[in-house]
């Protein structure tokens, strides 16, 4: 155990510490949204962050895991463990995951201090989701190449109360990170 306090660190840091997850449905821009909303709390904020997305952690820590449903939970929470060490270090943590069933989010809701988890729903219709497919995965799920994939032959579902929800069917990315940032202030009410 580390002698250093949570309020040692955010007096170092100049911000207090949070997890800004990210969820939606593959293809919805949660990846690039949160890299963009990243770079401007880096730069502009002046932040501690650290961007854990999806795709990176199945090649390392989640390689062993399947697309099952208990294969998901258990990417999940592995993931939302990462996550709560990296808020414990005292960064603005960035997750982009699926994460579609609402008990795995609920459980990495719960990992931290009311107030430090912000969940963000990226909301987008499947069908401009399969639109972009920017990794041909629903036309390889739809001709059955790809069992239990999300949206198509495995559930999403839906936050039921959201920090935020932002459409980027309906609004730009940079529209969706001006939206997060404003809520996000990791600045704000620092003791």
């Amino acid at each position: 155990m580390t002698p250093i306090t949570q309020s040692e660190r955010v007096h170092l840091n100049g911000h207090r510490p949070a997890v800004l997850w990210f969820t939606g449905l593959s293809g919805s821009g949660k990846s690039t949204l949160a890299a963009q909303v990243e770079q401007r709390l880096f730069n502009e904020k002046h932040a501690h962050t650290y961007l854990l997305d999806g795709d990176m952690l199945r090649t390392g820590l989640n390689k062993d895991l399947d697309f099952t449903p208990s294969g998901r939970s258990e990417n999940i929470r592995r993931s939302a463990e990462v996550a709560r060490l990296f808020f414990d270090a005292g960064l603005i943590v960035l997750t982009t995951f699926i994460s579609p069933f609402r008990s795995d989010r609920d459980f990495a809701r719960a990992l931290l201090p009311p107030g430090s988890f912000i969940e963000i729903f990226v909301r987008c219709p499947l069908e401009v989701c399969e639109q972009r497919d920017p990794k041909g995965l629903y036309q390889r799920a739809r001709a059955g190449l790809i069992p239990n994939f999300t949206g198509i032959d495995s559930p999403y579902e839906e936050p039921l109360h959201p920090e935020l929800v932002v459409d980027t069917s309906l609004s730009t990315i940079a529209e969706c990170a001006l939206e997060i940032l404003s809520y996000c202030d990791p600045k704000r009410n620092l003791g």
